[in-house]
């Protein structure tokens, strides 16, 4: 199988971070792996879809650190490829890192990846889909029983009566953007600092205002859907929960959270129940779901992090049953032929 892999630059990858361990089980696996920037793209005048990108040679790499090492190091192979060629690409960069000094490329991967789609290559996740997730309203396209009450607004004045309406225990963040940055936690009698807040976060757009929810204090849980349905190995899910390590509510692990062992009961199983007819609908192979408590705190489509996490604490491999499959829908693709499937059904097949 020819996979390939879309990142937001090639040479700022970490060996810990889910895409370099999903390329590497793949290698490992035998297959062709090619990594991209999506800068690299190039379409051709004969309208093929091509790209800059680099391989390293099929043997075997003790880790994700001396693979990496070898992808980023002057010994990679560093070709013209023919994205048409490709078997699967997967888009594993986030928009939100390119927010600031390159908005051309938050969208790059999606719009190459819809053409290199045309031609018959499995684009996942459904990049027409990735497409209207690019920012957080498309989290409000889920049932609202699954999501806190949610305000997005630049008018001040709305979010301040907010504020007031949930007394002061209300979460600001952008619109658009991961990991943790920007968001703030408002609580009674923090109106000192409350416009200073929403000025910072409407230098980037929109204000998205939640009501805050007090199960956040123990943390929240990472968990991975893949073809629609939790991921799992010998009955262990590919999840994990997050605690923060200071008074910072956020749990995030580029903030510092800790990773400890979930526990998944008939709350957050009833929730991936919820959610899970609109990401089967709109072609998610691989998702991140972060849940406080009874309710998802955010849907995570474009590059969920923290599989490596889940391994440690289960203690077996996610990342190959992912791979394995990406080889079945391969599979289904050469059997089918010129029968295609559509995208968004075979990503979730």
């Amino acid at each position: 199988m020819k996979i390939g892999f879309v990142v937001n630059d090639v040479m700022t990858e970490v060996a810990g971070y889910t895409t370099t361990r999903l390329e590497h089980a793949a290698l490992r696996r035998g297959h062709d792996v090619w990594v991209m920037g999506v800068g690299d793209f190039i379409y051709d005048p004969d309208g093929t879809i091509s790209a800059n990108a680099r391989s390293v040679p099929n043997t075997r790499y003790k880790s994700t650190q001396t693979f990496l090492k070898a992808l980023q190091g002057d010994g990679a192979r560093l070709e013209r490829i023919r994205v048409d060629d490709l078997d699967v690409l997967l888009l594993r960069n986030d928009p939100a890192d390119d927010a600031g000094e390159r908005p051309w490329a938050q969208t790059s991967g999606v719009l190459f990846g819809q053409l290199a789609m045309r031609n018959g290559v499995i684009v996942l996740n459904d990049p027409y889909s990735l497409a209207n997730a690019v920012n957080k309203t498309y989290f409000q396209h889920f049932p609202e029983a699954a999501r806190p009450i949610t305000l997005i607004t630049r008018n001040p004045d709305e979010v301040h009566a907010f504020v007031r309406e949930y007394d002061g225990n209300v979460v600001l963040k952008p619109l658009q953007g991961s990991g943790g940055q920007n968001v703030f936690l408002v609580r009674s009698g923090d109106g000192a600092n409350l416009n200073q807040i929403i000025d910072a976060i409407l230098r980037d757009g929109y204000v998205v205002a939640q009501e805050y929810l007090r199960a956040a204090e123990a943390g929240d849980i990472r968990l991975f859907l893949m073809n629609g349905s939790p991921l799992q190995v010998e009955g262990k899910y590919a999840a994990f929960r997050r605690v923060s390590q200071s008074e910072d509510m956020r749990s995030n692990m580029s903030v510092g959270g800790k990773v400890q062992k979930a526990r998944l009961d008939k709350h957050v199983l009833e929730l991936v129940e919820m959610v899970r007819p609109k990401l089967v609908q709109d072609g998610m192979f691989l998702v991140g779901l972060d849940i406080v408590g009874d309710k998802l705190m955010e849907i995570n489509v474009f590059s969920p992090g923290g599989l490596g996490s889940a391994e440690s604490i289960e203690e077996v491999d996610f990342t190959a049953t992912v791979i394995e499959a990406l080889e079945r829908k391969a599979e289904y693709q050469r059997i089918y032929g010129d029968q295609k499937i559509a995208n968004r059904s075979m990503a979730i097949l």
